[in-house]
């Protein structure tokens, strides 16, 4: 019989790309998972993987039982949440991958409400901007507060449910003193010294593209993706920022913001977790306490500016 174990350390092989980066995703060594691809290829009786440069890549027997593997890794999740949905509790762990510019706003106040309503319930938070979703469906994570970006196709994997939160707009940022406090033409950024984050990333691209449509290239005086680094050359009086609404805290002092009134440029954050038939209480519990950081920090005030 197949042991599933054995299963999920051969998609976590392919999805990494290599023996040594799965080892060090599931806390192993990479003989212990060599050992247990061995005992799976002796299991089945054929090479499931061969190298690819640097890299494996599966063989067709290989493809074909990774299928099969995805079936009843899925399978195994839905029992669970099918239990889980019986029992009606919310369980004692979970772990939500966020986006750095979220937290203030959404994921501290959301995991502030988890701690008083479901005490039982301890949350591990991973903060990162890199794959997300990849994650969810390795099951390495089961709540993920990410992004889209509206220029961007929906390339949301097979398997993964959304849902939506808010559609969070870029503002403009600069020091108190500066600007009229009125809403901001796109176009007449293009005489501002701008701070905005490297076009290879979504929030860049976005820029570049809002920028175009307004009619103009932008030529950026700093390029950072550090939002608090963005922040502090626009308080600085030395740079314009363009910053999602959501990753600007409201206590942050000298600074002005304003919204774009011709050409919005804006990211949806959404919750996603594994699709299942059965709702999972714990998963449900983490996403309902996003939503309502979320609507709240939609409402909050930003940060007047000081003259």
């Amino acid at each position: 019989m197949l042991d599933i174990r054995r299963l999920h350390m051969l998609k976590t092989v392919v999805a990494r790309g290599s023996i040594t980066a799965a080892a060090h995703s599931l806390a192993l060594t990479a003989g212990a998972v060599s050992q247990q691809l061995s005992a799976l290829r002796s299991d089945v009786g054929v090479e499931l993987l061969r190298p690819n440069g640097r890299t494996v890549a599966l063989t067709e027997a290989g493809r074909v039982l990774l299928e099969h593997a995805d079936r009843i890794i899925a399978a195994m999740e839905e029992a669970e949440s099918a239990i889980a949905g019986v029992k009606g509790t919310v369980g004692a762990t979970a772990t939500l991958a966020a986006l750095p510019s979220t937290v203030t706003r959404i994921v501290a106040p959301a995991l502030t409400t988890l701690d008083s309503c479901h005490p039982q319930l301890t949350v591990t938070c991973l903060i990162t901007d890199q794959a997300q979703l990849r994650e969810l469906a390795l099951g390495t994570v089961d709540v993920v507060l990410g992004q889209r970006y509206h220029h961007l196709p929906d390339a949301t994997p097979r398997g993964i449910h959304i849902s939506p939160l808010l559609d969070d707009p870029l503002l403009v940022v600069t020091a108190a003193d500066q600007g009229e406090g009125r809403p901001v033409i796109l176009q007449e950024l293009a005489a501002h010294d701008l701070a905005v984050p490297p076009p290879t990333t979504d929030c860049g691209q976005a820029i570049l593209q809002g920028c175009h449509r307004a009619g103009f290239t932008p030529t950026p005086r700093y390029i950072t993706a550090d939002i608090a680094a963005q922040l502090t050359l626009a308080r600085a009086g030395l740079a314009t920022a363009l910053v999602p609404r959501t990753a600007i805290d409201p206590t942050t002092p000298g600074i002005r913001t304003t919204p774009i009134a011709d050409h919005p440029i804006k990211r949806l954050l959404f919750a996603a977790t594994r699709h299942t038939e059965n709702a999972n209480p714990t998963t449900n519990a983490v996403v309902a306490a996003l939503r309502t950081a979320a609507q709240a920090g939609q409402t909050a005030c930003l940060p007047p500016a000081q003259e």
